[in-house]
């Protein structure tokens, strides 16, 4: 089996290009690594493909579910393992690209869940309160303060009743992992400036179209992008206030991305050349097809 190529980042960094670039040249179908996308109707505010770009390359894991309904990291993982059996089945690679590192990671690795198991982001909660809720299950918490996956994870496992042990995250899979970066800085201006574009685009419009859905659905009370509109809607918040709040959500998001995608995966890293993309895509292509 092929390695799996798989595409992760901060939010803005230039993914969903790459993976398009490179599915071209390698013969690959790409699966979705982002969880927001998933679900139908949410196109601006999740930055999903374009309807052209998905007709260029096959896609997979993109508006499969209705804003209500419920999808987990278990139903990714079964999904994406079937799906990977699929594409090499049909002897194309495939290359996975997205900034939800748990999902790929629970995809990839050893992670084990029962049907019946949810699965909580606790996006509501600071690291400190989610290492509160922990001591009320054990004292032993060996976990930095600062991994907030982790300490997302271990949570989960308590309030579902899992079994907490040592197992070892192995990876199932022959693996690439290529992580996009660029100076900090810069990456701020880019997802202030795509905040902006998706508003020109339309995001407003969309979100009011979904307002009868947001009692019911998770994800728009949870993703970034959506999750800030709730009191524009149904209070009296200014929609400069839920700009600013997205764009700080999502510069917030993007340092969390980098803290996981660092310490979760075997990652290799590439500066962007935003100039000369093509640049970036011809250094990940060398890479993958001269390393061992």
């Amino acid at each position: 089996m092929k390695d799996i190529i798989v595409i992760v980042g901060p939010t803005g960094v230039g993914k969903t290009k790459l993976s398009i670039e490179l599915a071209k040249k390698i013969d690959a179908e790409i699966i979705n690594g982002d969880s927001v996308s998933i679900y139908k109707n949410l196109d601006i505010g999740s930055a999903k493909p374009t309807v052209y770009e998905r007709e260029e390359v096959v896609h997979h894991l993109i508006d499969v579910c209705d804003v209500c309904d419920s999808y987990s990291v278990f139903d990714y993982q079964r999904d994406v393992r079937k799906l990977i059996d699929e594409i090499t089945d049909r002897d194309k690679r495939v290359i996975i690209v997205g900034g939800t590192g748990l999902y790929i990671k629970a995809a990839l690795y050893n992670y084990e869940f029962d049907k019946e198991t949810s699965f909580s982001h606790y996006d509501e909660l600071s690291n400190e309160e989610i290492r509160d809720k922990l001591l009320k299950y054990t004292e032993k918490i060996d976990i930095h303060i600062n991994n907030r996956q982790r300490l997302i994870r271990l949570l989960n496992k308590y309030e579902n009743g899992d079994v907490v042990g040592d197992k070892k995250d192995e990876l199932l899979y022959p693996c690439k992992v290529i992580g996009l970066t660029t100076d900090r800085s810069y990456l701020y201006e880019r997802i202030n400036k795509r905040v902006d574009l998706m508003i020109d685009k339309g995001l407003v419009e969309e979100v009011e179209g979904l307002k009868k859905y947001y009692d019911s659905s998770r994800v728009l009370n949870s993703g970034i992008g959506y999750k800030e509109f709730h009191d524009y809607l149904f209070h009296d918040k200014k929609l400069e206030d839920v700009i600013d709040e997205i764009k700080l959500d999502s510069r917030r998001y993007a340092k969390r991305q980098y803290t996981f995608f660092r310490h979760q995966f075997d990652t290799k890293w590439f500066d962007v050349h935003f100039s000369d993309f093509e640049k970036t895509v011809d250094e990940v292509y060398t890479y993958i097809t001269h390393s061992v």
